[in-house]
């Protein structure tokens, strides 16, 4: 690991100021820190924001709860009101690496989590996202893992988190602050970006700013929810695809569907068609299946990945069934 300067910020007009273009927030360090072990990241300077008072879960005025940025997802996940009104998000996170590590990992810090990307962690192999104009090595190389949607030819890589996918699902909403001080609000859908031709900008966050709260809207599917995770083995691993599912069912009718899937794209993918297509029908096999053709027929799969495309069929319906059947 290279030599750094570690600064200890007491509230965020420290850590707002003390940020330089080659800084990195530290909150729980489950991710920054393995990178700047693989000199993956090489900040010079890591500013530490676990004192700053964004470690509650409080109401909103949508009808919602707010979550502090450097509340732990263990904490996040197990608290009550989170359980009870936002399960999917509580199912999501559960399913997220391990207990040492979710204790120690911000909620801030997960949506900042980077790629598992195998040629992003191997600083000998070109990666545009880690080294700009180097080239991708998976486009042509080993791709089992990679996108299948909003991919370009510099970066196929996807998003690792579990936590994004149930939170793009629901519709949050980041607040952030600028380092002049004043705040903004990010859709969450907005939050992350797609590659382009500047894959190493992995969010929409401009330089400085920090991530202090996210936003939940009013529950919307409190009953009818499901995380579905597939990976390799059960636990320690990151998903191969994973789908968060939920659904407002009123009179044997869905009239809403929050969906979004993970590790198909280089952020989380948002299911909109099969929501819209979704709304107003019966929650029926027929219409699941549908609706999950509906979404996978914009797949571009690799050589490796051709199998996401059956498999994200699969779970799209599997997720949405348990979803429904969950409180019938």
């Amino acid at each position: 690991m290279r030599p750094f300067k570690y600064t200890g910020a007491q509230n965020k007009d420290q850590a707002l100021q003390a940020f330089t273009a080659t800084s990195h927030y530290l909150g729980g360090g489950t991710n920054l820190v393995d990178l700047m072990k693989e000199d993956v990241e090489r900040p010079d300077q890591l500013i530490d924001v676990n004192k700053l008072d964004y470690k509650k879960i409080t109401s909103n005025e949508n009808g919602g709860l707010t979550l502090g940025a450097m509340l732990s997802n263990s904490d996040t996940a197990n608290h009550p009101e989170v359980r009870t009104k936002y399960p999917l998000l509580s199912m999501a996170m559960l399913s997220a690496a391990s207990a040492q590590i979710r204790n120690m990992a911000s909620n801030g810090g997960n949506l900042l989590q980077r790629t598992r990307c195998p040629y992003f962690f191997e600083v000998s192999m070109p990666c545009n996202k880690r080294e700009p104009g180097s080239g991708c090595g998976a486009l042509k190389g080993m791709n089992a893992l990679h996108a299948i949607f909003g991919y370009s030819d510099s970066c196929i890589a996807t998003n690792p988190s579990d936590m994004c996918v149930a939170l793009a699902a629901i519709g949050a909403t980041v607040e952030v602050q600028q380092p002049d001080g004043s705040s903004r609000m990010i859709e969450f859908t907005d939050f992350h970006r797609l590659p382009g031709d500047q894959p190493e900008k992995d969010t929409t966050l401009m330089q400085g700013e920090l991530i202090t709260a996210i936003h939940l809207p009013k529950p919307e599917f409190s009953d009818h929810y499901y995380y579905l995770k597939i990976r390799e083995r059960s636990s320690y691993a990151f998903a191969l695809v994973s789908v968060a599912a939920g659904l407002q069912v009123n009179s044997g009718v869905i009239s809403k569907a929050g969906l979004a899937m993970g590790s198909v794209a280089h952020k989380p993918w948002k299911l909109s068609k099969a929501e819209e297509f979704l709304t107003g029908k019966k929650p029926t096999t027929e219409n699941f299946e549908a609706a999950a053709a509906l979404e996978m027929k914009d797949a571009k799969p690799f050589e490796g990945n051709k199998y996401k495309v059956e498999m994200g069929k699969n779970a799209i319906v599997r997720a949405l069934t348990q979803a429904y059947e969950r409180e019938v």
